[in-house]
């Protein structure tokens, strides 16, 4: 029996104004993962839909607007309603990011919200895996600067470019992706066992 296999992973985010996108492009760098973007009107193309029923991770993005998940990502995750009745998603692997302007911005909410949906689906949450940057000789650009133990966390300020986001945010949600993929490849090779 082979043990290098690969996972089939997906992520499938909204960003509002390119933060989350850019956050999504270095999780799926780290998770060597497709990208499905949530359109501005809340829809995901029958392709997106399509591959999240194959995929062997799915890792949700969102950036937290008051306090929550976008409504273009709610509406998405409404509609997952349809691949919930047939248990499509059942025993998949699973993970999350969220990025907002304020350094708490109650960002946790937000990825609580994504676990919940995780396991209405019945998956496998990944949790971040990487101590805190919490030190006095801590940086902006320190691996998870934002002391998340759930799943990633980014801070970008409310007049910032996504071409400016922290160095160490875009770092831990590589990471984060290549942990994701990690464990999906796992499941996968302990399913065959």
């Amino acid at each position: 029996m082979t043990t290098n296999l690969s996972s089939n992973t997906v992520v499938v985010y909204h960003s509002g104004y390119g933060h989350t996108h850019r956050m999504a492009e270095a999780v799926a760098e780290g998770a060597e993962a497709t990208l499905h973007a949530i359109d501005a009107e809340g829809n995901l193309s029958e392709d997106g839909w399509e591959a999240l029923d194959a995929a062997d991770a799915i890792i949700f993005g969102t950036p937290t607007y008051m306090g929550g998940p976008s409504w273009q990502f709610k509406k998405f995750a409404d509609a997952s309603s349809k691949p919930w009745f047939s248990a499509k998603w059942q025993d998949k692997v699973f993970g999350g990011f969220t990025n907002s302007a304020s350094l708490n911005g109650d960002k946790l909410n937000t990825l609580q919200y994504l676990v919940l949906l995780a396991g209405q689906h019945g998956g496998l949450w990944v949790s971040l895996g990487i101590k805190p940057s919490n030190l006095k000789s801590s940086v902006r650009n320190d691996a998870n600067r934002m002391g998340s133990y759930i799943a990633p966390m980014a801070q970008s300020d409310a007049d910032a470019a996504p071409e400016e986001m922290s160095v160490g945010d875009l770092e831990t949600a590589r990471l984060y992706g290549a942990r994701v993929a990690n464990v999906a490849r796992q499941h996968k090779l302990s399913e065959r066992v």
